[in-house]
């Protein structure tokens, strides 16, 4: 029996990444778009149920649901190629739309639209005979994936405590803005980020971008190719939960063994072999080859330098035939070759997973979650560009016009200011015996709660 995990897909973003997501866990499964099996290996099906109920026609439907303020991009999912897949009713959406207005989404158009969504969330929730956790596929620069992502947030929280909350936040970066009000919507979502979920995967365009024009040769990215290396990042991230593997793995385990601190849980992702199809057939899927490219900055999917913080922790999930013992020497090696970017109060930081299954259309790959301090960028760069607008108070009369209060924006601020210290914390500081153990103590007082 499975764990099974409820998707949301949150706003336009979120609903198109969705869509992506989904086109890949269906082929991972040998399920056609309208839901039925066409694979020939009985391994596909081997954990169908984490992400589908089986209907009576031998039909396997999507536990998940497609929620947006505006009718046009659910309209879009609902008559694409994937029409025939969704369930009608998980189809969720208001008629105004948030206008990139957080406090629309969080406040006003969002908090009416809650109810709904709950109630569809409850229905699926019941459904499930192991519920493992949720999933929530957002961006924070807009008003809908951001507000109504972080009210969704706090009521899955409030109503399932003991359940996993894992969520794929596409994060503002400096080179692709969509709109001004951005640092306002990312730091006030941030801010319900760190005090509700358990996992958060943080992604960039700007990453993404480069990835697609360097790497993949594509030379005018469009979004489609965006949200399709978005896929294969979560298909490898829950690779362990959808495939037959050699150990068996969820998001509590993943949880407990990546989160030191409560706070500290926002991870950035990399994926390999990241290159091009005309030079696909010249590049080796050893294991040597893949754990070298995946630690690279430029197969990480956040603008970040991973040299300018130290990895707490890190797991590499692999696909395809290789042996345990090849990939655990092989990460292990790295490790001590690159011990000064580890730090060296939490042993045996980095975790390796196989699954046999390759991936569709490659003999093998490899998927990066690391927990590092170097994550910090992400949020000052948000932190920066917020306090510029901020200390004229520019655009607040939208937010505070929809029942907003100006002491929010300061807390948010001071929660994000604070992160970011605890990250340049325990990026800086080797730590003494006393030190050490204390942080232990945290350590082993999360996994009890993650436990309980």
């Amino acid at each position: 029996m499975g764990r099974e995990i409820i998707s949301l897909s949150v706003g336009q973003a979120g609903n198109q990444i969705g869509t992506a997501f989904w086109e890949t866990v269906l082929a991972e499964h040998g399920l056609d778009l309208s839901g039925k099996y066409i694979g020939n290996d009985p391994q596909q099906l081997a954990k169908v149920d984490v992400y589908f109920t089986e209907a009576s026609n031998k039909k396997y439907v999507p536990r998940s649901i497609q929620v947006d303020l505006e009718p046009g991009v659910v309209d879009l999912v609902r008559a694409g190629n994937m029409a025939n897949l969704f369930r009608p009713e998980t189809f969720v959406h208001g008629e105004s739309g948030a206008g990139n207005n957080w406090a629309k989404g969080y406040y006003t158009e969002g908090a009416e639209l809650v109810e709904s969504i709950q109630d569809v969330l409850r229905q699926q929730a019941e459904n499930s005979d192991s519920l493992q956790g949720f999933q929530l596929i957002h961006s924070l620069g807009g008003g809908t994936g951001s507000g109504l992502g972080a009210l969704l947030l706090g009521k899955i929280r409030e109503e399932y405590p003991d359940r996993m909350l894992a969520t794929f936040s596409i994060f503002p970066s400096p080179k692709v803005s969509e709109t001004v009000v951005e640092p306002y919507n990312a730091v006030l979502s941030t801010n319900m980020l760190v005090e509700n979920a358990d996992i958060t995967c943080c992604i960039d365009n700007e990453a993404l971008y480069n990835i697609c024009e360097a790497e993949l040769k594509i030379k005018m990215p469009r979004y489609k190719d965006l949200n399709s290396l978005v896929a294969k990042v979560m298909s490898g991230f829950t690779t362990d939960l959808i495939s037959p593997g050699v150990l068996n793995s969820d998001l509590r385990k993943l949880a407990v063994n990546m989160v030191p601190f409560p706070r500290l849980h926002f991870f950035t992702t990399g994926y390999a072999p990241l290159v091009s199809t005309s030079t696909r057939q010249y590049t080796a899927s050893n294991v040597h080859e893949l754990t070298a490219a995946i630690f690279q900055r430029k197969s990480l999917m956040a603008a970040i330098d991973p040299a300018l913080g130290k990895y707490l922790t890190v797991a590499v999930a692999y696909r395809g035939k290789m042996s345990m013992r090849d990939i655990e020497t092989g990460v292990w090696e790295f490790q001590n070759r690159n011990s000064a970017h580890f730090v060296p109060w939490i042993p045996n930081s980095a975790l390796t997973t196989l699954c046999t299954v390759p991936p569709v259309g490659l003999p093998a790959s490899a998927t990066l979650v690391a927990n590092t301090t170097a994550i910090s960028e992400v949020f000052k760069r948000s932190h920066n560009q917020f306090r510029q607008l901020f200390k004229r108070r520019a655009f607040l009369h939208w937010y505070t016009g929809e029942g907003m209060d100006e002491m929010e924006f300061q807390e948010a601020e001071a929660n994000l200011a604070d992160v970011c210290n605890e990250y340049d914390q325990y990026a800086n500081a080797d730590m003494d015996e006393e030190e050490e153990y204390e942080a232990q103590e945290v350590i082993v007082e999360n996994e009890e709660s993650y436990a309980e």
